[in-house]
């Protein structure tokens, strides 16, 4: 039985299918990504999307789509689905639709009168390629496949319309042609694994229909090239292989590529092994040294702060500890340079934002609790300890270590946390001076370095730790039993209940009493708790907006004002086994269960940037997050260890 298959009903309803979009990349930046019924939503969509630095830090989409149209007769079939200008559908190809699968490679399976037709692809590992291939699984007459390729050549952000630029010359290619319409692009190479006509016919097709786009607030149409169409017979037992890459290709190999790309993919059969597939999307080599986790897909980079977070998930936690050291290997240099005052890579974005650092720390934090704390003090105690220094140096602009041990950003109306949703510039969300979170995180990265490095630890750093601990209670926690968000100088404090605050909880060293984390937990649990993750504000507190969507201006207003982020529920979970023990254990596999129904929504097989605060909970923003990701995969790493903690200790004597 597949766990990612999807039936006739639903492929038909467009209601329904419209709203599942696929990710899949290549670990080089480039990737493929549409709705399940293959009508592209988005203007991030396409068959072929690929990084091109010399033209723009954004990613390009060079093929946006390949209609498929099954010949019998004479007659053309196609198969293919476009929304046009005035919410016109055409062709309808998703009324030919039998099956969609996505356990390995992406399959949809089509029916024509006597022709049943299946359809994979696969991009291809560290290649700017990917590659179709159709199976006849039934036919009574002669049977030919049409492909016409819709061109794009232009950078994600952007849209293109007819034009007297183009350049659509063709050069003939073994198997195949190969066009490049605008200067500074790659020439885009389709073949095909076997003879076959190419007929010349150029045109636009026009106006076409994104209505992510128009749902977003942004312009939603445009007209994408088309050449003109591949023509070839096809056979029972005899697949038809399709390439598309920025490199010409023997087409004999193409059979071979693809069933290689087969054998080194995670298949998607239960939960966990789609959030394990998904995490290897993030992962990002841009050369053979380096490697990074792009923040999410399909419109993120590489964020230092997203990084920290769902690298222990996405890598330790994950089964692939290869990547872990990687990363950390190609991110300690940047983050020694951010400290040092040097200039950074470019590629890491956000350093200069205050908890970033703090994370690091949280990050290696988690690799000794899986490798040990020897190892961790092998490969990164001086990291850490570096860190601490460069924290208690009062070098970073933003940023200052005061009297209290406690540590004071100023903002100036930006956004400095991940809280980063801004109108005009300024931040949605205008938090200054004593974070929660950052002093959270700020003492549990003390006392980690305390235990990683005990032989710098003096007096004046345990008087500090002191300071922390009472002026952290002294600041944050109010007389209702949880925590203020943030404390200015000016005596500004910032009542909202917002999920902040659980991280003083979770961490691995707290400043907090019991009963504060206690009441704490309970106080997230009954107001920021909901199957999907954590509210970023109570529906009781003032500003609360229960849906994200709209305009840009409307969904950055909702952005952390109520929606529901999925990341927090590793912190969650941590923080309610820490109060509950054994009690918490059906409690978050309940919640985690509740949680896998979203592999088969928004983004298949992965989580999604957000989601709505009320139910039903729809995924919002980005198909797949890498935070998301890490951190529920982590979260079930934690379920299983605690449920093997409980099952060998005998309740009588806990």
């Amino acid at each position: 039985m597949s766990y990612l298959k999807f039936d006739r009903r639903l492929m038909s309803n467009l209601d329904e299918s419209l709203q599942r979009e696929y990710i899949r990349t290549n670990r080089m930046g480039a990737y493929c990504c549409s709705s399940i019924v293959g009508c592209n939503t988005r203007k991030y969509h396409g068959a072929l999307v690929i990084p091109i630095p010399e033209l723009s830090p954004n990613n390009h989409v060079l093929l946006s789509s390949l209609d498929l149209s099954i010949v019998q007769h004479g007659v053309p079939f196609n198969i293919a689905v476009h929304e046009y200008r005035g919410d016109v559908f055409s062709p309808l190809g998703h009324k030919y639709i039998r099956e969609y699968n996505v356990d390995v490679a992406s399959s949809t399976t089509y029916r024509v009168g006597g022709v049943i037709l299946k359809r994979e692809f696969f991009l291809c590992h560290y290649e700017h390629r990917i590659i179709f291939k159709f199976t006849l699984l039934e036919a009574h007459s002669k049977t030919s496949l049409r492909f016409s390729p819709l061109l794009a050549f232009r950078d994600v952000k952007m849209l293109t319309h007819r034009n007297e630029q183009i350049d659509g010359t063709l050069h003939a290619l073994r198997h195949g042609q190969a066009i490049c319409l605008y200067p500074g692009y790659p020439r885009l190479c389709m073949q095909l694994s076997k003879e076959h006509e190419f007929h010349y016919a150029p045109h636009w097709n026009e106006n076409i229909l994104y209505h992510k786009e128009r749902e977003r607030g942004y312009e939603h149409t445009e007209d994408l090239y088309v050449p003109g169409y591949f023509e070839c017979v096809i056979e029972k037992d005899q697949p038809v292989y399709f390439s598309a890459g920025i490199e010409e290709v023997d087409p004999a190999l193409l059979p071979e590529m693809f069933a290689k790309e087969f054998e080194v993919r995670i298949p998607r059969l239960d939960f966990r092994s789609c959030l394990l597939s998904s995490a290897q999307q993030f992962y990002y080599r841009p050369n053979e040294q380096d490697g990074y986790l792009l923040a999410g897909y399909p419109w993120f980079g590489v964020r230092a702060r997203d990084l920290f977070v769902a690298l222990p998930g996405c890598s330790i936690y994950a089964g692939a500890p290869e990547r872990y050291y990687r990363i950390m290997d190609t991110v300690i240099p940047d983050l020694d340079d951010f400290m040092s005052g040097r200039h950074a890579s470019p590629l890491l974005t956000h350093l200069s934002d205050p908890d970033v650092g703090l994370w690091a720390v949280w990050c290696v934090q988690q690799f000794a609790r899986v490798y040990g704390r020897d190892e961790a003090r092998r490969l990164y105690g001086a990291f850490v300890s570096r860190l601490v220094q460069y924290y208690m140096s009062n070098t970073h602009s933003q940023m200052h270590l005061e009297d209290t041990g406690l540590l004071y950003v100023y903002a100036k109306g930006r956004p400095i946390s991940w809280m980063d949703a801004k109108l005009n510039g300024l931040a949605v969300i205008q938090r200054e001076g004593y974070l929660v979170e950052l002093n959270a995180l700020w003492y549990n990265a003390l006392l980690f370095y305390r235990e990683l490095r005990p032989q710098e630890w003096n007096t004046e750093l345990d008087i500090l730790r002191e300071r922390i601990e009472r002026n952290f209670n002294a600041i944050f926690v109010n007389e209702h039993g949880y925590l203020f968000d943030y404390v200015t100088h000016q005596a500004a404090k910032d009542w909202s209940v917002r999920p902040n605050m659980i991280f003083a909880v979770s961490l691995p060293y707290t400043p907090l009493p019991r009963a504060v984390q206690r009441s704490v937990v309970e106080i997230v649990t009954r107001e920021l708790r909901t199957p999907k993750g954590l509210r970023t504000l109570s529906p009781k507190s003032e500003g609360y907006r229960a849906r994200c969507s709209g305009s840009q201006h409307e969904r950055e207003l909702s952005y952390y004002n109520g929606s529901v982020w999925s990341w927090l529920l590793g912190a969650y979970f941590e923080a309610y086994l820490k109060i509950y023990g054994r009690g918490a254990l059906s409690y978050i596999e309940r919640t985690l269960i509740g949680m896998e129904e979203e592999v088969h929504e928004h983004g298949v097989g992965t989580i999604s940037e957000l989601f709505d605060g009320n139910p039903p909970h729809t995924g919002r923003g980005a198909i797949s997050l890498a935070m998301s990701v890490g951190e529920i995969i982590r979260s079930l790493s934690l379920l299983e260890e605690a449920k093997q903690k409980y099952e060998n200790m005998n309740p009588i004597n806990k």
